[in-house]
């Protein structure tokens, strides 16, 4: 399995994975699950879903045909996470699509044997995913759509869109593992640019910070 030679389901981008010249070699019908953070009756997952299906399909693989899709939607629960990682590795898959960091984290656990492809999960070699994306060792691969390195950039758009503002309020998820190195990179960004960072958990709002739909202001 090569690395950029799968289909991904966010942001619209699809990569092909060379799975005709597969099926001319063998029979056999190939089994692919999926496990997703989305709820099952998100409409954006099942147009992911659908999407990836298709793509697959223009490839010469057909679900119910040549190929099983097994999907599962966790709806951001890590023990719902780790309980459907169980079930879908005892189904003998030859691959596994893994969304989120979350899920990736239960997969991980659960297996160093079976091919993992993840996508929209953030810092995956600091995770231990893998330890480098161009050349992914072991098991798992994947694509990542969050660069923390990236944030002194925003941080610095947001300067010059509302420039006079000394103060960036910062609303975060504290179950959501990505969150705290964003938050790290966010403090080392802003001291960069000489901008003091504050956190707010949920809907705690520092003092002295009035949260507008535009900007942060004193």
């Amino acid at each position: 399995m090569k690395r950029r030679e799968f289909i991904t389901l966010l942001g619209g981008v699809a990569v092909a994975w060379p799975l005709g010249a597969r099926a001319q070699q063998s029979e056999r019908v190939r089994r692919i699950v999926v496990l997703t953070a989305f709820t099952e009756a998100n409409a954006e997952a099942q147009s992911r879903i659908a999407a990836f299906q298709h793509e697959l399909q223009k490839l010469g693989w057909s679900d119910g045909h040549n190929i099983v899709v097994e999907s599962r939607f966790s709806g951001g629960d890590s023990e719902r996470a780790r309980a459907y990682a169980a079930e879908l590795l005892g189904m003998a898959p030859d691959v596994i699509l893994a969304e989120t960091t979350q899920v990736m984290l239960e997969l991980k656990r659960a297996t160093r044997t079976v091919p993992i492809v993840f996508v929209n999960v953030g810092d995956p070699i600091e995770r231990g995913f893998v330890s480098n994306l161009a050349r992914p060792e072991g098991n798992i691969t994947g694509f990542t759509n969050i660069d923390h390195a990236a944030t002194a950039k925003l941080l610095e758009m947001l300067r010059e869109i509302t420039p006079g503002f000394s103060k960036v309020l910062v609303i975060f998820d504290p179950k959501n593992p990505t969150a705290p190195p964003r938050i790290h990179a966010i403090e080392a960004a802003a001291l960069v640019i000489n901008l003091k960072a504050a956190q707010a958990i949920g809907h705690e709002v520092p003092a002295g910070l009035v949260l507008r739909a535009d900007k942060v202001i004193e």
